[in-house]
């Protein structure tokens, strides 16, 4: 079955990421897009600074968006350089200030997790994984802090609400503006610890039949 009509069916059975629950009246757009340039000339510290002050400005919790953006923000990243240039993003990006603690959203498992400490990468990431109607899928949480993977284990039971882990702050995050990449994963294709949530325009065909957008779990 299509992951997405999957999860779409058993919406019922997700619970939010955070707790207030984000939803479209609480959260704003936060566009990264190769067509908004209006954090590129800001050093870091402006940018983490402007990200939550457009947040509180406008009386939200959260900025989220992200998903099949084309970002040129990669090209200043060594690790989406190569034979084609990687600039879709196939995740969904939650800027929330760094600490904010993040909720299972469906019984699962500890799939594998990894603390990537290369500029640009994850820093720390988790990946669950999940069952519905015999059907095995995973969710990815990347950026997080480093105490998220403190006592995790291959094949851990994780519950439902259950707390995670919590948005990292920079650097140990990749050195990001602090938020969670939040991606769903049909098949793994054998990685651990790790999975592509930036891939080349020649492949996204794969990628989004792959990838689904997570947006419905995010927003209730």
């Amino acid at each position: 079955m299509n992951l997405e009509r999957l999860i779409e069916k058993h919406l019922h059975a997700f619970t939010p990421l955070f707790n207030p629950a984000l939803t479209v009246d609480n959260t704003i757009y936060m566009e990264l897009s190769s067509a908004n340039n209006e954090f590129d000339s800001m050093t870091e510290s402006q940018q983490d600074a402007a990200i939550l002050q457009r947040i509180e400005d406008a009386g939200a919790l959260a900025g989220v968006g992200g998903y099949l953006e084309d970002r040129a923000l990669y090209k200043d990243t060594d690790l989406f350089q190569g034979d084609a240039e990687r600039s879709i993003h196939i995740g969904v990006d939650v800027f929330m200030a760094a600490g904010t603690p993040i909720l299972a959203p469906l019984d699962g498992s500890v799939h594998s997790f990894a603390n990537r400490q290369v500029y640009g990468d994850y820093g720390p990431v988790i990946i669950l994984r999940h069952c519905l109607e015999g059907v095995y899928f995973h969710t990815l949480y990347g950026h997080l802090s480093e105490d998220s993977l403190s006592g995790l284990a291959d094949g851990k039971a994780i519950a439902a609400g259950q707390e995670i882990a919590q948005i990292g702050p920079r650097p140990i995050n990749g050195n990001w503006a602090p938020h969670l990449h939040f991606q769903l994963i049909r098949d793994m294709q054998g990685i651990r610890g790790d999975y592509p949530g930036v891939v080349r325009p020649a492949e996204l065909d794969f990628y989004r039949e792959n990838c689904p957008d997570p947006g419905a779990l995010l927003l209730t």
